[in-house]
């Protein structure tokens, strides 16, 4: 069940922050590439570093957020936002929904970080920011229809269910790697950070006011 578009016949307003941040993301990753390792340790949230020196490596809480470890991990975090990230920036206002990211994105890290805070693997990836954008997402667009890729044919489906089963997916295996992490301090996705993310996202969206306006796509 692979999302790959959504309704957007209601949105108000060009999402130029959702845009902002898909180039920035592209950037850095092109910047990495070209820099290799070095700036991945430098700029990566590394658990272990930041508990030794919290307020040294204290930048690296952002920084990681616009960090990614390959092509696939780019690509699927940008689709994901470029489909949710516009219809929550259209009801947040631009600089709302900027803070919002952001604010998911610092909740996610240290969602994970509570998971394993002596990990020595460096953490990179805007996931738990827009896991955050999907929690959002789905505490207010719940009955948007949802373009989904089922094997060669694209259904609609409602956002409850199509969030929903990425929700579950990631408990079960958070909940399943939890152990194996903290015990092998192996790299892998960081699925704490998703769901971190997510409910940050969902507390959040009613914090910033997502709830004021009513439902407005279809």
């Amino acid at each position: 069940m692979f999302p790959i578009g959504d309704d957007n016949s209601a949105r108000r307003s060009t999402p130029v922050v959702t845009y902002a941040l898909i180039a920035i993301n592209v950037a850095v990753f092109l910047l990495e590439l070209q820099r290799g390792t070095a700036l991945i340790t430098e700029w990566a949230f590394i658990p272990a570093r930041f508990s030794d020196d919290p307020a040294a490596d204290s930048v690296t809480i952002l920084s990681a957020m616009f960090m990614h470890g390959g092509w696939l991990h780019l690509g699927g975090n940008m689709l994901y936002l470029w489909i949710f990230g516009d219809n929550v920036e259209d009801r947040f206002g631009p600089v709302r929904y900027l803070l919002f990211y952001l604010a998911a994105g610092l909740a996610a890290t240290f969602a994970q970080y509570t998971v394993n805070p002596e990990s020595s693997i460096p953490n990179v990836g805007a996931s738990g920011a827009i896991a955050g954008v999907l929690g959002a997402y789905l505490l207010m667009f719940p009955k948007a229809r949802v373009d989904v890729l089922l094997g060669r044919q694209v259904v609609a489906m409602p956002a409850i269910i199509v969030l929903g089963f990425w929700v579950v997916l990631q408990v079960v295996s958070g909940v399943g790697s939890i152990a194996s992490t903290a015990q092998t301090d192996t790299g892998g996705v960081a699925y704490m950070a998703h769901v971190g993310g997510f409910v940050a996202g969902l507390v959040l969206g009613v914090l910033f006011g997502g709830l004021r306006r009513p439902d407005r796509i279809a």
